[in-house]
């Protein structure tokens, strides 16, 4: 089977989401050929270089969603002779026919994000739930003006041009002021509006891309997107065009992840309004197109059906991780030291390492003795090490002259491997007040340690009752069940046993690779056959060309109308003049 993996800012990149996950997903299932479609998000992950790839990795297509230099983007080129006529076979610029049906498309797409915005926060659950006119018109205008910009795309070289032509903000301007957008919407400036168009031109880049070809995207049997939202679209234009069946896996879902990221960004409230808006419909029509939805956990499942997926195509399949590495640490009996508490991690404000250093505090005035090491490096940017710098600060404020808090980095001389970071405590601390999927909580259950967790994300559903879980913002309640496992030995072993039973069984590679095996297996045999062009010069016969159901008497099923227009793009009509 031929799979088109779909990353975004990702594998095989050595830096990123996911691609460790990606990797051993490629690796695992060596019996199926992969083709890379990757979306690099900075000069600096491209620079950083890629990972090793197994044989099974037939080819690699990339393409940056960070410049908006045209040059560098791999845009797909004009069809037919007119189109290249007009544009010197480049994607600059559109003749006033195209930039008519750009409009037209473009408004389309506007008006659905600018009224979702106005109405969509107005209304309540069991009016989401009900559905109704407005919501569904909204819809069905943004797949119209998605679908339109995609084969306007293909026809004619790409989109980055007109989406930051003066007309896109001028239509843009329109949809804003429309009666029904709500006050935030239409009080954004001019200045909103061309941030906005720069976000909508590096979310919508992929249409522009040559990946669409026979030879590309048409040659796989399968989709596999690893995220939503801009990764994901290759995906849509896939089905499409050739009628390739799309699975989206999602460990973060990506509106999730957009209000979390803008609630501390530098933009302006129309601008997030708009923002969470486009990601919200694209993600509503990523999930009505995809055959099945795997998410990482119960957490993100219920943020996907919130976002309009169908139930019956969402399937929880957990995150393989690799246990070898910590069998050692899980199998011995070292209980790790009994008055160390230990968190391990990415330093950053979600993680909440105030109100733990706060819970510290609480802890030593009943036992003096229990140290704190955390273990981790800073996030990426200047507002990680800004956050290392005040827990040092609120370390010294709160220990003056004492030795209570260590902060250590794994490949140091005391934490050359992350297993002895697990190893240095008796117990394993996590405090976020966000949180996806805990990964680093999960590697504590896979060497044996008894943990402290705060009730977020899917720590819950990961957890399982193998640990004592607090409210978050809690700092007393974190310290109480500190001091209760700290004072109790014979229980950390009983819950450090059966949190590893438990991870070996949910969480290991085995596990996700078999899931994933039989979905793409059930996927493919529930896809229509597609026939694919003979190559050239090849008269003999082809050996599987004709599937055993042929061999049936009667007839096949010709496929709907409706099947025929989703898999037909515009260019591929009887009325095509570029042909």
């Amino acid at each position: 089977m031929r799979i088109g993996l779909l990353t975004d800012g990702g594998y095989p990149y050595a830096t990123g989401e996911s691609r460790l996950w990606c990797d051993r997903l490629v690796r695992g299932l060596a019996q199926h050929e992969f083709d890379l479609f990757a979306l690099s998000r900075s000069a600096e992950q491209e620079a950083a270089g890629r990972v090793r790839l197994p044989p099974q990795v037939a080819g690699v297509r990339t393409a940056p969603l960070w410049t908006a230099d045209e040059d560098t983007l791999g845009l797909h080129a004009p069809r037919g002779p007119l189109a290249r006529l007009l544009t010197g076979g480049g994607a600059r610029m559109y003749a006033r026919r195209e930039r008519r049906r750009f409009a037209g498309h473009f408004a389309d797409l506007a008006a659905s994000v600018c009224t979702a915005a106005g109405s969509e926060r107005s209304r309540t659950d069991a009016e989401r739930a009900e559905g109704g006119t407005e919501p569904r018109l909204a819809d069905e205008r943004f797949t119209r003006g998605l679908y339109g910009l995609a084969d306007l795309a293909w026809e004619h070289g790409g989109l980055p041009a007109a989406l930051r032509s003066e007309t896109a903000v001028r239509v843009l301007e329109a949809a804003c002021r429309a009666p029904g957008t709500g006050r935030t919407v239409q009080s954004a400036t001019v200045t909103d509006l061309l941030a906005f168009a720069a976000e909508l031109d590096r979310v919508l880049r992929p249409l522009s891309l040559d990946w669409y070809e026979e030879d590309g995207l048409g040659a796989v049997d399968l989709c596999h997107a690893t995220a939503g939202g801009a990764a994901a679209l290759p995906g849509l234009l896939a089905k499409r065009f050739f009628g390739v069946p799309l699975l989206v896996t999602e460990h973060s879902v990506r509106v999730r992840a957009h209000y979390l990221a803008s609630g501390g960004a530098p933009v302006s409230a129309p601008v997030r309004a708009l923002l969470a808006n486009l990601h919200g419909r694209l993600a509503t029509e990523v999930y009505r197109q995809a055959a099945l939805i795997t998410p990482g956990n119960t957490h993100a499942r219920r943020w996907q059906e919130r976002c309009g997926a169908d139930p019956a195509k969402v399937r929880t399949v957990y995150p393989g991780m690799d246990a070898a590495r910590f069998a050692a640490l899980g199998e011995s009996e070292d209980g790790g030291g009994p008055g160390a508490l230990v968190w391990v991690g990415r330093i950053e404000p979600a993680k909440d390492l105030a109100g733990l250093l706060r819970a510290l505090a609480e802890v030593r005035l009943a036992e003096p003795d229990v140290r704190l090491r955390i273990i981790g490096a800073p996030a990426p940017g200047p507002a990680g090490a800004a956050y290392l710098a005040r827990c040092r600060t609120l370390a010294g404020e709160l220990f003056p002259g004492e030795d209570a808090v260590a902060f250590e980095e794994i490949g140091g001389p005391e934490v050359p491997e992350l297993a002895q970071a697990y190893a240095a405590g008796g117990v394993v601390v996590l405090s976020s007040v966000v949180e996806g999927f805990p990964i680093s909580l999960v590697e504590a259950m896979f060497c044996g340690r008894a943990t402290v967790s705060t009730d977020v994300g899917a720590v819950v559903e990961v957890i399982g009752g193998t640990g004592l879980v607090v409210p978050p913002r809690n700092p007393r309640a974190l310290a109480d069940a500190c001091l209760t496992l700290l004072r109790d030995p014979e229980r950390r072993a009983r819950l450090g046993a059966a949190a590893r039973a438990r991870a070996l069984e949910l969480f290991g590679v085995e596990q996700n690779l078999a899931a994933f095996h039989g979905i793409y297996l059930e996927l493919i045999a529930r896809a229509p056959v597609r026939e694919r062009p003979r190559p050239a010069g090849h008269d003999g016969p082809r050996p599987f060309a004709t599937p055993p159901e042929a061999h049936v008497l009667g007839h096949w099923p010709e496929p709907s109308d409706r099947e025929r227009a989703d898999r037909t793009p515009s260019w591929a009509g009887a009325g095509s003049g570029d042909a």
